[in-house]
Parts: C-alpha cells; structure tokens; sequence
C-alpha cells in the first residue's frame, strides 16, 4: 500500500472574506512541502481588512497560484489526500483550483476514512497532544500535517523498508 498522503491549509475568514493563506502537504516519500499563498484579488474584500492577516506579508512571500496548482499537479495527481476534517479544506482547495480555471487533480477526505475505527474526538485528542509533546504551533499547516503524518505511522499506514 503506498504511504498515505496529507494536507492542511491555513486560512483567512472574516465576515466577507474565506481564503487559503498557507498550505502544507506530504509527499509519497514521507515528506513534505509547505507554502505561503499569495491570494487572488478577487478573494480580497473591498475594504482591505483581513483581521490578523497582513497582507503585504501574504503579497511578498506568497507563492503565486499558478505555481501553487503546478506543484499541486505535479505532487498529487490522481491521489485521495487526507485532511484532518477540521477546517474547510475542500472549499479552500476549491477557491485555489477555481481560480486558475482548473480542477483538483486530487480528492480529499477526512482522516477518519482512513483510520477505520478510530473517531474523529479520538483523533483530534492524539492530533492535539502531538502537537502539544512537540510544542508545535497547531495553526502552522506543516505541523497538521506533521501531525497526521505521525498518527498514520502510528496506526501502521506506512510500509517498513
């Protein structure tokens, strides 16, 4: 069986607005890419205001969406990815591909279809306390999936070499 792949995405969400800002993903091999969204203009709200977000930071850093969905392409096709069910992962990859006049070259599903038996409290509570024995920040994408990459190992997803 081949290693199961991850994703999460960071977002914005105010009242106008729900954009992905960051996104992180996990390759066959185990490991994984991660990225700063540089966020179509049309996901801006009029008035500039994103909250927290800063969006010259988003502007400057942010990888543009064409390169996004070329990695994305490139690393995932034909591949049923998992996130953690916790975000709206599926709009946001939705926004991204939609705004390249494209579709997803992969499926997401929530972890829970992949670990049969276990439910999504008892997999959050591991998510957390991962997150917590590694002191990771749990809303940097790379650490969700670093995360699920883990629990995955631990369920006995990953074939030894």
């Amino acid at each position: 069986m081949p290693a199961p792949r991850f994703i999460d995405i960071e977002y914005c969400q105010t009242d106008d607005v729900l954009f992905p800002t960051a996104m992180a993903w996990s390759l066959e091999n185990g490991q994984m890419k991660t990225v700063v969204i540089a966020p179509a203009d049309d996901w801006l709200p009029e008035d500039g205001d994103l909250g927290d977000f800063d969006l010259h930071y988003l502007e400057e850093q942010g990888v543009p969406l064409l390169e996004l969905v070329h990695e994305l392409h490139q690393d995932l096709p034909d591949q049923t990815v998992y996130a953690d069910g916790l975000d709206p992962d599926e709009i946001l990859v939705d926004l991204i591909f939609s705004a390249m006049n494209q579709e997803p070259p992969f499926e997401i599903a929530p972890i829970t279809e992949l670990t049969v038996g276990l439910s999504s409290d008892v997999l959050e509570d591991r998510r957390r306390e991962l997150l917590f024995e590694d002191s990771l920040e749990p809303q940097l994408p790379e650490n969700g999936v670093y995360a699920l990459l883990r629990m995955a190992q631990e369920e006995g997803l990953f074939e030894e070499d």
